[in-house]
């Protein structure tokens, strides 16, 4: 928690607080799986080129040409096999197809089973960052109770607070909104 001298100090923190931790559920939504092709699911595939930990973005040309495959395109021939290699690693459930000039990942269709598991995966991943903005209303009340000792008046404390439920309202809604749309794309068949 930070030290504040403002109201307003306190709502722009609280406000950064809750954005971030949306745009890091937003995220996470990216990388799980639906019936679709998207590079995206790729994102966090590293390839070893030479000697380093690369993102497989920064060595190849990732591209959906359809709904269910994802073609990979490494700029360098002489790392197919590396990449290919990557791919497999990344414990997506995947398996590349080289063919000497570039790599195809077709993507399964999904099983209704693995359909309800990735759906129960998203709620749980969108209750635990339900947490962090309640979290950074904990914090921001916290912050003003501060400022009322430091002689903040108790109607500018109350009404500052029903400014942060607000927010904390209107964050956990996007959240839903967010876990609506998913659930919708995963079990789209």
């Amino acid at each position: 928690m930070q030290n504040v001298t403002t109201i307003k100090d306190a709502m722009t923190l609280t406000r950064a607080r809750m954005d971030k931790t949306v745009e890091d559920f937003r995220r996470e939504l990216s990388h799980i799986r639906t019936g679709r092709a998207s590079v995206s699911l790729l994102e966090d595939v590293k390839v070893d080129y030479y000697g380093q930990a690369t993102p497989l973005n920064a060595v190849a040309k990732l591209s959906t040409p359809d709904p269910t495959l994802i073609v990979v395109q490494p700029f360098d021939p002489s790392m197919m096999q590396t990449v290919e290699k990557a791919i497999r690693a990344g414990e997506l459930g995947l398996n590349p197809v080289n063919d000497g000039k570039v790599i195809r990942v077709p993507i399964p269709p999904l099983t209704e089973e693995r359909r309800k598991e990735l759906v129960k995966h998203v709620k749980r991943a969108a209750e635990e960052h339900k947490v962090g903005v309640r979290d950074a209303r904990r914090d921001a009340l916290a912050m003003l109770k501060d400022l009322e000792g430091d002689g903040l008046p108790a109607d500018e404390k109350r009404r500052a607070e029903k400014k942060v439920q607000d927010f904390t309202d209107e964050y956990v809604k996007k959240i839903d909104q967010l876990i609506q749309q998913k659930e919708q794309e995963i079990l789209q068949v």
